[in-house]
C-alpha cells in the first residue's frame, strides 16, 4: 500500500521541504532517516548482531553522513540480486576550521574557513549564511563521544564582496583566494565581548552551544559548515524550475527515497537506496563510495539469509544492478559552444543517461539499454549527456563503486544549471520523472 501521495505538486513540495531541512550532509541523512522511520524501517548497527527477515525494511548509517536503506526481497538474493540506487549527501561548501575566529579592526570577527569540494566561489558573496553540522560532546567513555546535530537556521554570517571601486576589472575576470577573499564575517563586538568569547573557546562554540543549550566548553570537537539560508523555491514563468542550494546531489537522493517509499512493499528483488558521503572530494573515506561499506552490508545480508556456501554472495552481485544517480549538466542557452552538438540534455527533457568513452561513468551499452527500457515502461522520456570531445569530464559514484564489486549499472541524473553554484536550477518535471523511473526499477 502506498504511504505517500506522488502527485507532482505534492512530490515537489516534499522536495523543497527536505532540501531546506538538509543544510549539510549530516542533516540530509537525518532527514532521510526520519522519513524511513516514519515508513517503518528499523536501524541495523554495524557493531551489533543483525536479525533480518524477508520483507523486512532496514537502514544502516555510517558516520552520521551516509545511509543505506534496504527492503529485503521475497526471493533468494542470489537469484534476484540487489536493485541499488546510489546518490550522495554532500555538496560543495565552506567548512569552519578549528580556532576559526579572526579578530580585526573595530571588533570585526571573521572566520577562517576551508573550501570543501569544487564550488563556484563567487556565487557565495553577499549572501546570508548560516551554520550547521555536528558537534561531539562527552559520552560514556573516551572512545564513544556523543554526537549532536545543529542548525542555527538564521543568518549569522556573510562574505562581503570588495566594492568595484577598488577592483575596476572585477567583471573581466576575478581570481579568488579562499584564504584571503572568502572569509565570512560574523559581526562586530566590544573588546569585553571578544575577551569573553575567547575564554569560552571562541564565538563559533558560543553560538553553537547556545543553540544546543549546552556550555561551550562541553564541545570537544565540531564539523561545521556554512550554507546559504535562502529557502528553496520555484522559478520560471510557469513555475517549471526548482532553485535551491545542494540540488547536486540531494535532488537524486530524495527522488530515490520517494521511489523506495512508494514502491510495492513486496518484490522479488532486494531493493537498496545507498546515500554515500564525500563524493565531492573523491569518495575515499569510510563513508564514501570507494569504501567497502555497501559491499560489506550486502555480503552480510546474503550470508545471514542464505548461509555461507561460498557462491551466494557472488551470484547475488552478478544478478544485481546499480543506478548511479548524480545530476547532469543541462544545455545552457548562453554557452552552446560548451556542449556536444548532438548529446546535450535540456531541463524538462527527462532523466539523463551519462556516457563517457574513457569510462568516467559506469554506463555501457547494457546499462544504458536497461535504463532506457525502464524509462519507456515508466512512460518517461530520457536523454543523453556526452562531453564535448575537447572537454574533460568528471566522474561519479558508479565507476568508483565498481572498484568494490563488479556490478552492472548506469550513471544518470537530472539535468541542472550552475552545478556547484550556491544556488542551482533544475526542472520540476525531471524530478517527478526520476521518481517514476526509480519506482519502476524498484518494482522489478
Amino acid at each position: 500500500m502506498e504511504i505517500y501521495n506522488i502527485e507532482p505538486d505534492t512530490v515537489c513540495k516534499r522536495l523543497l521541504k527536505s532540501l531546506d531541512e538538509s543544510s549539510c550532509n549530516f542533516l540530509a541523512v537525518a532527514e532521510i532517516e526520519n522519513r524511513l522511520k516514519e515508513a517503518g524501517f528499523s536501524e541495523l548497527r554495524q557493531e551489533l548482531a543483525w536479525s533480518i527477515v524477508r520483507g523486512g525494511k532496514y537502514y544502516i548509517k555510517k558516520n552520521d553522513s551516509a545511509i543505506f536503506a534496504i527492503i529485503i526481497g521475497e526471493k533468494p538474493i542470489s537469484e534476484t540480486g540487489f536493485h541499488i540506487i546510489s546518490a550522495h549527501s554532500d555538496s560543495p561548501c565552506f567548512k569552519i576550521k578549528p580556532n576559526a575566529e579572526i579578530y580585526g579592526d573595530g571588533g570585526v570577527v571573521s572566520l577562517n574557513v576551508e573550501k570543501y569540494g569544487g564550488g563556484i566561489l563567487y556565487t557565495w558573496f553577499d549572501r546570508p549564511l548560516s551554520i550547521s553540522g555536528r558537534v561531539m560532546v562527552a559520552g560514556e567513555d573516551a572512545l564513544h563521544p556523543r554526537t549532536l546535530l545543529v542548525d542555527l537556521k538564521r543568518a549569522v554570517a556573510t562574505i562581503p564582496h570588495l566594492a568595484i571601486h577598488f577592483n575596476r576589472g572585477v567583471n573581466e575576470g576575478n581570481p579568488l583566494s579562499v584564504q584571503k577573499d572568502m572569509k565570512p564575517v560574523l559581526g562586530y563586538y566590544s573588546q569585553e565581548q571578544i575577551a569573553e568569547f575567547k575564554a569560552k573557546g571562541g564565538l563559533v562554540k558560543v553560538l553553537v552551544a547556545d543553540e544546543l543549550n549546552i556550555k561551550p566548553e562541553d564541545i570537544l570537537e565540531y564539523e561545521l559548515c556554512l550554507y546559504p539560508i535562502e529557502p528553496s523555491g520555484l522559478a520560471g514563468a510557469s513555475g517549471e524550475y526548482v532553485q535551491s542550494a545542494r540540488l547536486d546531489d540531494l535532488e537524486m537522493a530524495f527522488s530515490g527515497l520517494e521511489a523506495l517509499l512508494v514502491a510495492p512493499e513486496k518484490a522479488d528483488s532486494t531493493r537498496v537506496l545507498a546515500i554515500f558521503d564525500n563524493e565531492e572530494t573523491g569518495s575515499g573515506t569510510k563513508q564514501g563510495a570507494h569504501s567497502p561499506v555497501l559491499r560489506d552490508a550486502m555480503e552480510r545480508i546474503v550470508k545471514i539469509l542464505e548461509g555461507c556456501d561460498g557462491q551466494s554472495v557472488y551470484r547475488a552481485v552478478a544478478n544485481s544492478f546499480m543506478i548511479s544517480a548524480d545530476n547532469a549538466h543541462a544545455w545552457h542557452p548562453n554557452y552552446n559552444e560548451k556542449y556536444d552538438p548532438t548529446n546535450h540534455p535540456v531541463i524538462g527533457g527527462g532523466p539523463v543517461i551519462k556516457i563517457n568513452a574513457n569510462c568516467k561513468y559506469m554506463t555501457d551499452a547494457q546499462g544504458s539499454a536497461v535504463f532506457s527500457q525502464l524509462c519507456k515502461e515508466a512512460g518517461v522520456r530520457c536523454q543523453y549527456f556526452v562531453n564535448h570531445a575537447d572537454v574533460a569530464g568528471g566522474s561519479t559514484l558508479g565507476n568508483i563503486s565498481s572498484a568494490q564489486f563488479d556490478i552492472p549499472g548506469v550513471d544518470m541524473g537530472a539535468a541542472i544549471w550552475a552545478m556547484h553554484s550556491a544556488r542551482e536550477t533544475a526542472g520540476v518535471s525531471d524530478y517527478v520523472d526520476c521518481v517514476k523511473v526509480f519506482r519502476k526499477f524498484y518494482e522489478k
